[in-house]
């Protein structure tokens, strides 16, 4: 037998014949043939390879498809020289009718039924290990001397015909200093899966334990490794299985065929393909993929967003990249619920102003096109008045259909709890994200102040409770926009808002959202999510890793998308609407066109040109 020192090193037709010799005291090709491609391996009935090789398609991140031999081919000469697939794997599995019957060195004695079969070489994880390991990054399998973990996700695939099966994953852990170095290393390697497709908290692609892959060994993280997960081959597998053929065989988990071909790694991207990593929740640990391009257009959107026309000093507020990290989140989230309502003119009737609600509608518009559940939380008391609106932007277009309004009021302790969470269950939350926009916030001493420090806690509903049993439901993250601090999630800046906001020691919100964002006036944070929302949905990048790389990029919806956005249009005949209904400008209390005392025309319109 041949011992494992050297393998790494040896050319593939040497290891492919030391192989077919049996030869081979290895459990895996983990760390073999350095700097050459492996391959997965299924074979099927040729009646079943069209619809296989669509299956693969619809599904190329865990199957990219390398060759497609012919019925009864035992070779791939654009792979290999001098290759036979029936010898040339180290272990081999059997099927039949879905159920695995046994384990094989080689298929020979399979010769006469292989005439009528198809081979499929897919491509392996394997192959970007050396380029990983270039890039300074440990390989912990290779260094434990085990197989890659593998395991089998709640992620379903594409269904093509009979070929049906959840996705599965390989799970290497990554130092988290090295996460982007990973993703750079890895994306470019297209044949071999490319970019990751999740990292973090194993629960949120389904999987239960890490000590317990469904294929391969368990691998242990070293202290401050993340657990980073690959879309994988042995996907492949489980299509076979659940298409039930009669007969089918597929390497064994890890037993690859190694290829005569080099993994070119190119070098040279431009801004749109190179990833960034963002982390976006802690509990549970997740971080969320993005271009370095789309990125830059999110901090653009910031930026513009964050002048101050009131001079109320709200530079002193802002925090870097809490849009960019809000609207991932947020891109994640399947359900989002929006709270907006500052009842600012106490003294009339309604007491609402105009900042808040264009902004709230604008997100919710775009969440509708982008096919996520989004529902609006408000004050009792402006149900009927928020209805209205609700109507008239869809009569308006703003809206694709009428929002879900709602209201909540604290009945018992846990009434924020059992509001947010089917049956309480913070195992089962009904929301992924909160947005609040210019919502009133409570401050510390439990009031609701104005900016000109009047308490209006009579007007407000309790809905900060919702934000504050968000931070103890695993998953659920929130998001606060405001323009001077006294807004709901402002508390996350409550000590710059005390410092440096007038009057802030006595109106500061002490709420905490996760990410808070810090406008000029709160309608333009929410017009800008809804173009950064709209920025994410187009990278390619990011997009890939929320599909988890199956299926196909939604590219025909972009001009629903598109036509989701804010526009100066709308949001002229939105705020006439409001006025109608008697909603003032914050500032001065106006009906006329104007938004915190500044004019629509030329201040609020220019910003909408200038965000689009």
């Amino acid at each position: 037998m041949i011992l494992t020192g050297g393998l790494k090193s040896l050319l593939p037709h040497v290891l492919r014949r030391i192989i077919r010799c049996n030869r081979l005291s290895i459990s895996n090709t983990s760390g073999m043939a350095e700097g050459y491609k492996q391959a997965n391996v299924v074979i099927l009935h040729e009646s079943l390879a069209d619809d296989f090789e669509k299956f693969c398609h619809a599904n190329n991140g865990p199957l990219p498809l390398l060759y497609r031999s012919k019925p009864g081919d035992w070779k791939c000469p654009t792979l290999s020289s001098d290759s036979d697939i029936r010898t040339d794997c180290l272990q081999y599995k059997i099927y039949e009718h879905g159920a695995c019957t046994g384990s094989l060195k080689s298929l020979k004695e399979y010769s006469e039924q292989l005439k009528d079969m198809v081979t499929f070489y897919l491509g392996c994880s394997f192959s970007f290990e050396k380029a990983v390991q270039n890039a300074g990054i440990p390989i912990r399998n290779v260094e434990q001397k085990c197989n890659v973990s593998m395991y089998k996700t709640a992620v379903p695939c594409y269904s093509v015909s009979t070929f049906r099966c959840n996705l599965v994953v390989t799970m290497r852990p990554i130092p988290e200093s090295k996460l982007e170095a990973a993703v750079l290393a890895t994306s470019e390697s297209k044949e071999a899966h490319g970019a990751l497709i999740h990292v973090g908290d194993p629960g949120l692609l389904g999987i239960q334990d890490l000590s317990k892959p469904d294929y391969g060994d368990p691998v242990h993280l070293h202290p401050g490794d993340i657990p980073v997960f690959w879309a994988c081959g042995v996907t492949g597998v489980e299509a076979v299985i659940n298409c039930r053929a009669p007969l089918a065989f597929t390497h064994s988990p890890g037993c690859m065929f190694i290829t005569d071909l080099k993994n070119d790694n190119v070098t040279v991207r431009s801004s749109r393909e190179v990833p960034q990593v963002h982390c976006i929740s802690q509990d549970p640990l997740h971080y969320s993929i993005v271009s370095a391009e789309a990125a830059q257009k999110i901090k653009t959107l910031e930026t513009l967003i964050g002048i101050d026309p009131g001079d109320r000093g709200i530079i002193h507020l802002h925090r870097q990249d809490e849009l960019l990290k809000a609207c991932l989140s947020i891109s994640h989230a399947r359900s989002v619920l929006i709270t907006t309502g500052f009842p600012t003119h106490f003294a009339y009737e309604p007491p609402e102003e105009n900042d808040g609600p264009p902004g709230a509608l604008a997100i919710a518009a775009i969440l509708q096109a982008l096919e996520k559940e989004v529902a609006i939380v408000t004050d009792q008391r402006a149900m009927n008045l928020n209805k209205k609106i609700i109507e008239e932007a869809v009569q308006l277009g703003i809206l694709k259909r009428p929002v879900p309004l709602l209201s909540y009021q604290r009945e018992s302790a846990d009434s924020a709890l059992m509001f947010l969470c089917e049956n309480g269950n913070p195992g089962r939350p009904r929301f992924g994200h909160l947005i609040a926009i210019e919502r009133a916030g409570m401050a510390a001493d439990g009031n609701y102040y104005n900016a000109r420090k009047v308490n209006i806690k009579h007007l407000v509903d309790p809905i900060d409770e919702l934000f504050l049993a968000a931070q103890t439901i695993p998953g659920v993250t929130t998001t606060g926009v405001g323009d001077g601090g006294n807004e709901l999630g402002m508390g996350k800046v409550k000590d710059a808002v005390k410092k440096h906001i007038k009057d802030g020691d006595v109106i500061a919100c002490d709420v905490e959202a996760d990410f808070t964002i810090v406008a000029g006036v709160s309608n333009w944070g929410g017009y800008a999510i809804a173009c950064a929302l709209y920025i994410l949905s187009t990278c390619e990048i990011h997009d890939r890793y929320l599909r988890k790389a199956v299926g196909f990029p939604p590219l025909a919806k972009k001009v629903i998308w598109l036509s989701a956005l804010p526009s100066v249009t709308k949001e002229e005949k939105l705020l006439k609407t409001l006025a109608q209904h008697g909603v003032r400008s914050g500032k001065t209390a106006s009906l006329e066109m104007e938004v915190d005392g500044l004019p629509f025309y030329n201040t609020h319109s220019l910003v909408i040109e200038k965000l689009l």
